[in-house]
């Protein structure tokens, strides 16, 4: 018994907050029902049907905030988008009839569940305390919460708390089923239509095709400018001179070593420029040391000064490490040469299935992915993985980037 009591009692504070926030949106369910009421009284006359759009908008967006209420303690799900804006458009979507159904059900039952799931220990704690502070009123003020009696002396106080202690265990047997109740009928009906989940499902996954595609031209092209523009020319030039060298070797052998040196200068240049190619396609250090040492080194060769904070319990997927590597890497360049930054904080950790990449500066802020800065190539590649990028840069900063990556094994 000792060891269930604080279970049961942890059981009824996480039930009692879950009632909590569906008392929230039940009473705002029931406005917007009732505006729905007189958006239908004026349909009779013509007027109304002006507002059904408007009308069911607010019904979408009580049932979003219930979505993100329920997101918080079942998990991640998906919802419908905004409502179609034409009437007949609206009638035959699924999703917005089922959005009426839980509206109609949270604002009457629900609402009611909630309100006794909250008046029940409110009432409790009322009684139980009691004793404490009926002398302080007159005689006769001073009821139970059924008014069975008038607390008039310390007998009828002491029944009064044992009355609180009533409520109080009723709540703790009955709130966690209410709560699971509420939660139940949310879960059935916000979420998205299983064939509308499907289509939306392939809809992304098509968007996520292309966008994996154009990462890779991205990057396909970025290594040829690469090679182009910095490999090869320094090969001309270590071909050029060696050609100068061999027909100076005939008419000045002193002036054809210096040409060789020059050559062997080149070729080193060339070598470490083809070394930065390679390391920029998947970085060997992620090989050798993983997403930790390699994200250290990072930090350490900050050009600002950087604090790393790394919760990756074993390995990744590969791709997974390399663009997480590559977020904080461009990340890192984007604030020392466009933000202004003076500190950037990274957090990168795992938990569950997933990998979670934060970069925050103390830059100027301001950062427009249209305007280039890396920005795209980073969406590109996190969206490639199917990922999401969060990116917010007020003007004044700070600036904070985070990804969110399915972590594969």
């Amino acid at each position: 018994m000792r060891a269930r009591l604080p279970r049961v009692a942890g059981d009824a504070l996480v039930s009692l907050e879950q009632v909590a926030g569906a008392f929230v949106t039940a009473v705002l369910a029931f406005g917007v029902l009732s505006w729905l009421g007189v958006v239908l009284v004026l349909c009779v006359v013509g007027v109304g049907l002006l507002l059904v759009p408007n009308a069911l908008r607010a019904v979408h967006a009580v049932a979003e905030r219930e979505r993100n209420r329920l997101r918080r303690t079942n998990g991640p799900f998906l919802g419908p988008g905004d409502p179609p804006g034409q009437l007949g458009a609206a009638r035959n979507d699924p999703d917005v009839r089922r959005e009426l159904r839980w509206l109609v059900g949270h604002a009457t039952g629900g609402l009611l569940l909630a309100a006794l799931g909250l008046l029940l220990p409110i009432s409790g704690l009322r009684d139980v305390t009691v004793p404490l502070w009926w002398r302080f009123f007159a005689q006769g003020e001073v009821t139970p919460t059924l008014s069975l009696w008038v607390v008039g002396s310390w007998g009828s106080a002491f029944a009064a708390l044992l009355l609180g202690v009533g409520w109080i265990a009723l709540s703790a047997t009955l709130t966690p089923a209410m709560a699971r109740w509420l939660v139940r009928r949310g879960l059935r009906l916000l979420p998205l239509d299983p064939s509308s989940d499907l289509t939306l499902r392939v809809a992304q996954l098509s968007a996520t095709r292309a966008a994996a595609l154009d990462a890779h031209a991205t990057e396909l092209r970025r290594i040829e400018r690469a090679l182009h523009d910095g490999t090869q020319n320094r090969l001309v030039a270590v071909t050029v001179l060696l050609g100068a060298a061999r027909r100076a070797a005939e008419r000045n052998p002193a002036a054809a070593a210096e040409i060789l040196e020059r050559a062997q200068a080149a070729a080193e240049d060339a070598l470490a420029e083809l070394r930065g190619v390679v390391r920029s396609i998947l970085p060997p250090v992620l090989a050798d040391r993983g997403l930790t040492g390699a994200l250290r080194g990072l930090a350490a060769t900050s050009p600002i000064p950087c604090d790393l904070r790394v919760d990756v319990p074993g390995r990744c997927a590969a791709a997974v490490e390399a663009t997480a590597y590559f977020v904080v890497a461009e990340s890192l360049t984007n604030a020392a040469r466009h933000s202004g930054a003076t500190a950037v904080d990274v957090d990168v950790r795992r938990r569950g299935d997933e990998l979670y990449v934060r970069v925050t500066d103390n830059g100027k802020g301001g950062a427009d992915e249209a305007r280039g800065s890396g920005l795209l190539g980073i969406r590109l590649r996190v969206e490639a993985l199917d990922g999401t990028v969060t990116m917010t840069s007020p003007v004044g900063g700070p600036t904070t980037l985070e990804v969110r990556l399915a972590c594969g094994s």
